[in-house]
């Protein structure tokens, strides 16, 4: 273990996991709070076709995903506030067009094949660059900025559309920022666990936190750790045994994870006097927090 250390993949990969650990959970309690925890896989479905763009253009592959990612981000949210489509059928429309767009550009890059898109479907964390590393550091500041400058706003927001609205909150310019943090958060996961599997780095460690704990700060805290223990866990996992994939661990941890809390929060919960209901605390901490 000591040896791992010394090696430059090994770090690289370790820096990754730290990043994407802290970054998904946080992103993620919003939009799980929301109700929108398909989101991360639609947008992870559209990043697919960024991802073949930048094969075909001979770009960066992760610089064309930021962009495909938040142009389809910003999308789906205008066409779902403006009530044209519901949210499930909006998401689909990601799912569909993402998947198709990125196969056909892939198709037609010149080289390419589809299975160089297996890196960015399934995660390929020891093979992060040190550019990959620069752009993933870039993102994951602008992501935190974003949650520790917005907290407040974004948490009322989720919590109750109609009074952050009442309250003078700018909904559809938060509700943007969700959309496309939440962009970016994919992209930072996706060379990490890949496409296909970052939507459960940003649910399934809010899921395991909201068994233990109520306030949303604490949830929001307790989850990070969990998404930190999972990819440090996963990469350990992956680098150990060369059969284990690295996305697959980390996510299968993350769910261990939230089965042990499901155990643990009936002990936690039991004997508790009872308190005031979900409802009601919600609506007090979307007072205390609009004062």
């Amino acid at each position: 273990m000591i040896e791992l250390l010394d090696k430059q993949f090994f770090q690289l990969a370790l820096i990754a996991a730290l990043l994407v650990g802290l970054c998904a959970p946080a992103v993620g309690t919003f939009i799980v709070q929301r109700r929108l925890a398909l989101l991360g896989d639609g947008i992870g479905h559209v990043a697919l076709t960024g991802v073949a763009l930048g094969f075909l253009t001979g770009t960066a592959p992760v610089l064309t995903a930021v962009a495909v990612s938040v142009i389809g981000a910003v999308a789906i949210e205008l066409v779902r506030a403006r009530g044209r489509t519901s949210g499930d059928v909006a998401l689909a429309l990601l799912f569909y067009g993402g998947i198709a767009g990125g196969v056909m550009l892939m198709g037609i890059a010149p080289g390419g094949s589809n299975a160089k898109l297996n890196s960015y479907l399934f995660g390929a964390i020891a093979s992060v660059t040190t550019q990959d590393i620069w752009i993933i550091g870039a993102l994951a500041v602008a992501v935190i900025a974003v949650v520790v400058i917005f907290g407040r706003e974004l948490f009322v927001l989720c919590q109750d559309e109609e009074m952050a609205r009442a309250s003078g909150l700018p909904v559809r310019f938060l509700s943007l920022l969700i959309a496309v943090t939440a962009a970016l958060t994919v992209v930072i996961a996706m060379r990490v666990v890949g496409l296909l599997l970052v939507s459960a780095l940003m649910v399934i460690p809010v899921a395991t936190s909201q068994q233990l704990t109520r306030g949303f700060r604490s949830t929001m805290g307790l989850a990070m750790l969990f998404g930190v223990v999972a990819a440090v866990g996963g990469l350990l996992s992956s680098t150990l045994s060369a059969r284990v994939p690295p996305g697959a661990a980390i996510v299968l941890l993350a769910l261990c994870g939230f089965v042990l809390a499901l155990g643990v929060g009936k002990f936690v919960r039991r004997g508790r006097p009872r308190e005031s209901t979900v409802s009601e605390r919600s609506s007090m901490r979307v007072e205390e927090v609009t004062r």
